[in-house]
């Protein structure tokens, strides 16, 4: 009996011993495979990009979302989600390769020392940045710099010939991840958010408490387009609508054991009725909030399916200001759905062409292109409703897309930028007429024609970008493209928010979300209650 015992721990520490070999023999084997490149190559090889493309290549066998990111990259992708950067305090845009000043930020730098929008800056450090085609990356690098440097710009103000100089200071610039908050009617307010980045939290909650003194009852919350960002800000998020100790999400992995986020008892808005925005593109940590509001029935989500971004990824420093994100988990919400949509053996070009797939299945246009098998099917919390797993967050009411307006022509004109431009254009003529004559918004949004001038200016500057003129196109999209031009000259003559008020005009998601949020009936049959 002892001989049989001995001979059974002797074999445990054999495969005991073997298992902890084997990450050191993989561990030698790619140190070897580099070793024998570096020294018997036939050609001169670079050993740091060696590493690097095999780090590439083996988190592109995981997963979609597990990726290399070089430091430059690192920085890049950091810095909006940080809330703030070091730099002069503008907005601006490129036009026929001049840097506009669209907006100055109040209390930043270059407000302190006079520079206005309209401002076009011409040289930065003795270096022309305006007629050299330069990139825009290249343009907020040498704005951009460490709080407490100098940096001299010269700019060109109105039709004055001569280019005047500031020198400015640069400091911590604060990045918003909220787009608007306004009052939608008299007891609702609408407040968009772009991203869920360190201060979207204190944003939503600053504009939460406006909208509320403005006799705000009901919230339309916009996450179209969001692409997601931090999951501790989406959690917060979720907790101002929910009351104490209620599952927001939970996240679990082969390695990871299930973890688990619960609602706390300070909510702001955990009554009054609530609709939340989404579209294909809203993703990752706005499927979290989303997924939460409905499965415990707090209000009704209005839209297209979300894009089904549902795996967690760890951020892994390396030593040189690089950086792994590794997939270690999966989100779930709290009735249990996955919001991770399938994806084979990490193949990136397939998972990217689904959004391509749905248009052409016709799940933009229709819900009932939109199948899902029953064991997909889940209840929600309160009411017990059906909801639907298998890949992004399924709407309460479905939105199509309107295809009706938006044709090739249209498309051609915004993707080179020519509304844009057309739009800076007019302002920079008219920007102290316009300040004059519309010195509130809601004048502007009441009495502001987009001139049928600027409209021909748009159709000749195609033709010069070699946009072939489409009359039947054209008339179709003019509805369209004025109320876009409309928008962004209130962009740049107001605020962010003064842009979203009037291209709301347009959005069907938004009218409907407003219709079901006024009626009171309506709303709750959508909750089941």
């Amino acid at each position: 009996m002892k001989r049989i015992l001995f001979s059974l721990l002797v074999a445990m520490i054999a495969i005991t011993s073997a298992v902890a070999q084997k990450p050191n023999q993989d561990a030698r084997k790619l140190s070897m495979a580099l070793y024998a490149i570096s020294n018997l190559y036939v050609d001169p090889v670079d050993d740091s990009k060696l590493v690097e493309d095999a780090i590439i290549g083996m988190l592109e066998k995981l997963d979609p979302h597990s990726n290399y990111m070089d430091p430059e990259e690192t920085k890049e992708m950091t810095e909006p989600l940080q809330g703030n950067f070091d730099g002069i305090g503008i907005q601006f845009n490129m036009l026929t390769d001049t840097l506009y000043v669209i907006q100055v930020i109040p209390g930043g730098p270059s407000e302190k020392v006079g520079l206005v929008a309209g401002d076009r800056i011409i040289m930065v450090d003795d270096t022309l940045i305006a007629g050299v085609k330069m990139k825009t990356t290249d343009i907020m690098k040498r704005l951009r710099g460490p709080k407490g440097t100098e940096v001299s710009i010269k700019v060109l103000r109105n039709k004055n010939p001569e280019l005047i100089e500031f020198k400015i200071i640069r400091g911590k610039i604060p990045v918003t991840s909220l787009d608007a908050a306004y009052m939608a009617d008299k007891q609702t307010g609408y407040i968009k958010l772009n991203r869920f980045a360190a201060s979207s939290a204190d944003e939503f909650r600053e504009a939460l408490a406006k909208l509320q003194k403005q006799g705000m009852k009901n919230l339309i919350l916009d996450l179209q387009g969001n692409g997601g960002g931090y999951l501790n800000i989406a959690i917060e998020l979720a907790d101002e609508f929910l009351d104490k100790d209620k599952l927001i999400v939970y996240t679990e992995g082969n390695k990871q054991p299930r973890d688990e986020a619960k609602s706390t008892a300070k909510g702001n808005f955990e009554e009054g009725r609530l609709v939340v925005l989404v579209d294909e593109s809203s993703a990752s940590a706005s499927e979290i909030l989303s997924g939460a509001v409905q499965d415990w029935d707090r209000g009704v989500v209005v839209g297209r399916r979300t894009f089904g971004k549902g795996l967690v990824q760890k951020p892994i420093p390396m030593p040189d200001g690089s950086m792994i994100r590794l997939t270690v988990a999966r989100y779930y919400t709290p009735t249990g759905r996955s919001i991770q949509k399938h994806y084979e053996n990490g193949k990136l070009e397939d998972y990217q062409h689904d959004l391509i797939d749905r248009y052409n299945r016709g799940e933009l246009m229709s819900a009932d292109s939109i199948h899902f098998p029953d064991s997909m099917k889940y209840n929600t919390l309160e009411t017990k409703r059906i909801v639907y797993g298998g890949g992004g967050i399924m709407p309460d009411v479905f939105i199509p897309v309107d295809t009706t307006r938006y044709t090739d022509y249209h498309r051609s004109l915004v993707a080179t930028g020519l509304v844009n431009r057309v739009s800076m254009s007019y302002l920079d003529r008219n920007r102290a007429a316009m300040n004059k004559k519309y010195p509130k918004f809601s004048q502007y949004k009441k009495d502001f024609t987009v001139p049928e001038e600027t409209l021909q200016e748009l159709i000749e500057l195609g033709k010069d970008e070699k946009i072939e003129f489409n009359e039947e196109q054209y008339n179709r999209s003019k509805p369209l493209i004025t109320l876009q031009i409309k928008a962004l000259i209130a962009r740049d003559l107001y605020d962010m928010a003064e842009y979203f008020q009037i291209i709301n005009d347009d959005n069907e998601s938004f009218k409907e979300a407003l219709r079901i949020i006024n009626d009171e009936a309506v709303y709750n049959k959508e909750l089941g209650k």
